[in-house]
């Protein structure tokens, strides 16, 4: 990989936190790039990226993040560094939120995530998951072939990117838009659940009927593991590992195991307002053994009244301080969201006040 450049070209946001195993107190609160967003009265959210959690390895920050206001503000990476735009026409209240997270084992993985957050500016606000589908398919297509070279044969050396997207219309359940390993958790105080499917070998594997569900679990959530089977820009080898296809496939029940059907890659959420919502790059599981890690998050994040901000900073700051065993080091994105009922002469909200407790999730370890 290539090192991060000079502070001048990183700015405050991809500083690195303090070495791992540190004594010394931690530091000043982080600035995180939604600082300075509305997100309206029934919204609450904070995001943070940075190159890595360890000051002995500078890596170059291939993630990426772009945020979309209830204004129509917009934050995102451009050269390691935030950068901010209005999105002209933007409808007041819809907000966007995506994780990125460019493919360091190919070419340009930093220029695809930067390429797909400037692609994401130009698309309308969608109000339901066949708009958001159709436009950001289109948008794959247009950058596979922008980034195509007519001498150049190898897909395997096209760029890629993980997105996980949440459109989130006034009034209306947030739409879900994935591709890749990146994710979306739902954390209560007692449960963290996935809602997103990994798109990895033992996914495909799965849809193929060689892997039960005890299998897949322990693959994609107890291991660590560095394989992709699709992303954005790249394209798709579930079908066949030796052969990359231009489109994605969109994980749903006509191909995923019943196991595995609520987890379909688009789809509306039904969120809750007594949760913590987690968009998040793969640094944050890259482990020997993810689950004792992930299965903190809910005393660390979900204390009473502990704002996305606060939350946010928690997560990162125990990372660091506190860092998982067998640790790889890599980018680390997050947006921390939480849904609050808006009060009567406010109207509806995002949130599902009816939703039953989340039961326990399945231990399969």
């Amino acid at each position: 990989m290539s090192t991060v450049p000079p502070a001048a070209a990183t700015g405050m946001f991809s500083a690195k936190l303090w070495p791992f195993a540190s004594r010394a107190p931690a530091p000043a609160p982080m600035t995180r790039i939604s600082d300075t967003l509305n997100f309206g009265p029934s919204l609450d959210i904070a995001a943070h990226s940075a190159a890595s959690i360890s000051k002995l390895q500078a890596p170059e920050n291939q993630d990426n993040l772009l945020i979309i206001d209830a204004d129509g503000r917009a934050v995102f990476l451009r050269d390691q560094a935030p950068q901010t735009s209005m999105v002209q026409g933007w409808p007041q209240g819809h907000v966007r939120l995506a994780v990125l997270d460019g493919m360091g084992g190919h070419g340009h993985g930093r220029q695809a995530a930067e390429a797909v957050t400037q692609g994401l500016l130009s698309i309308p606000a969608c109000t339901s998951i066949e708009a958001l589908s159709e436009n950001l398919d289109r948008l794959h297509h247009e950058l596979q072939a922008h980034f195509r070279h007519p001498d150049d044969n190898d897909t395997f050396r096209r760029p890629g990117t993980t997105l996980t997207l949440l459109e989130i219309p006034p009034g209306q359940a947030p739409l879900l838009y994935h591709a890749g390993d990146s994710r979306l958790y739902e954390i209560t105080a007692q449960t963290v659940q996935p809602l997103t499917i990994d798109h990895v070998p033992a996914t495909a594997f799965a849809m193929h009927g060689l892997l039960g569900e005890q299998e897949w679990w322990q693959q994609v959530h107890g291991e660590h593991r560095v394989q992709i089977a699709q992303a954005y820009i790249l394209g798709n080898a579930f079908a066949n590992p030796q052969i990359l296809d231009d489109a994605l496939l969109p994980l749903s029940e006509a191909n995923l195991p019943p196991f595995l059907h609520h987890l379909a890659d688009r789809r509306a959420i039904a969120v809750r307002s007594d949760a913590v919502y987690l968009l998040a790059t793969d640094g944050f599981w890259s482990c020997a053994r993810p689950m004792p890690w992930t299965e903190r998050w809910p005393a660390l994040m979900t204390r009473p009244g502990r704002s996305a901000a606060a939350a946010l900073d928690a997560l990162f700051h125990d990372y660091a301080d506190q860092p998982p065993p067998g640790l790889h080091i890599d980018n680390l994105s997050a947006i921390v969201l939480r849904f609050t009922p808006p009060t009567p002469a406010l109207g509806h909200g995002n949130v599902d006040e009816t939703a039953l407790p989340t039961a326990a999730m399945p231990s399969h370890f």
